[in-house]
């Protein structure tokens, strides 16, 4: 599924993954051609436990037939259910990538529940670029901003590019609420503190979130803008308080199982979209922790 948007001075395409509901963009200023791509995902099957680019190729062609430039590859956080394909996609245009700086915290939270060896390190040697909150960058005639987002990772950032907010998994859609924070290093009350600051964003301003589901059988939606998620969110709309928030979605996140490819994604991204290093036979192999996660309430 593919949807098209011209909003906040630039027109974006959003690419859908039914497997994993995951929205991925295309965001460009029109007078320049100009692009950046946000959250790419590289396929993977878990049953093969084995990588392909459907989703990738997908954003590729989409360039080349629309002739425009990528100056930029952008994660907002390492994701946990599915692999980022930037470094697929940096290898055929060349862009830098950049995530928020806060990833070497979460590369050293998962290096030990992975116990993993000394050669893997805890920096930013896997990305181009990693952000600090308030900072800022081009595309075309665009300018770009950066606001920390923490709570569902301790990493998690959004991107402002002209009149958009690239939220990721801080916001759903208004009918679905906002994203888990129970995963190592989430904070729902960080969750909540970053929530607001994307409210307090001026109204016209479109969010587009990195998941979408379809509740209620309806399609899936990527795009609202601040004063409809201040009206009509079910978990933050029409000012629910901190308190109540955190209620709400530590109940909620007990309930929940880990994400289908969480333990296989995390070891990816914190590489920056990377796999493991081969072994001393050429072959990679994944690590998965056993016993360090409970299974939801009830199960």
């Amino acid at each position: 599924m593919i949807r098209h948007f011209t909003h906040g001075g630039a027109d974006i395409t959003a690419f859908h993954d039914q497997k994993t509901g995951s929205w991925q963009y295309v965001i460009v200023d029109p007078s320049t051609r100009a692009a950046a791509i946000i959250d790419p995902v590289w396929d993977f099957d878990e049953k093969a436990a084995a990588a392909s680019t459907r989703n990738a190729d997908q954003i590729l062609d989409h360039i080349r037939d629309r002739n425009l430039t990528v100056e930029w590859i952008l994660d907002t956080h390492p994701h946990a259910d599915h692999f980022s394909a930037a470094p697929y996609l940096k290898e055929r245009l060349g862009a830098p990538t950049a995530i928020g700086e806060k990833v070497t915290g979460v590369q050293a939270l998962w290096k030990d529940l992975y116990g993993l060896a000394d050669e893997f390190h805890a920096d930013e040697r896997y990305w181009d670029r990693l952000f600090k909150a308030g900072d800022r960058f081009r595309l075309g005639e665009l300018e770009g901003r950066v606001m920390f987002s923490p709570g569902h990772t301790m990493a998690s950032i959004t991107y402002v590019i002209g009149g958009n907010a690239f939220v990721h998994d801080t916001l759903m859609m208004p009918d679905a609420g906002t994203s888990r924070a129970d995963f190592p290093g989430g904070d729902s009350t960080a969750l909540y503190r970053s929530i607001q600051d994307l409210l307090a964003l001026p109204d016209r301003t479109g969010l587009f979130v990195g998941h979408d589901y379809g509740p209620g059988g309806r399609e899936p939606a990527c795009f609202s803008t601040v004063a409809e998620q201040k009206a009509d969110n079910i978990h933050v709309g029409g000012g629910r308080s901190e308190a109540e928030f955190v209620a709400l979605r530590d109940a909620r996140d007990a309930s929940l199982p880990l994400p289908n490819l969480m333990l296989y994604a995390l070891q990816v991204n914190i590489r920056g979209g990377r796999l493991p290093e081969p072994e001393a036979n050429g072959r990679v192999f994944f690590r998965i922790p056993a016993n360090q996660f409970k299974p939801p309430q009830g199960v």
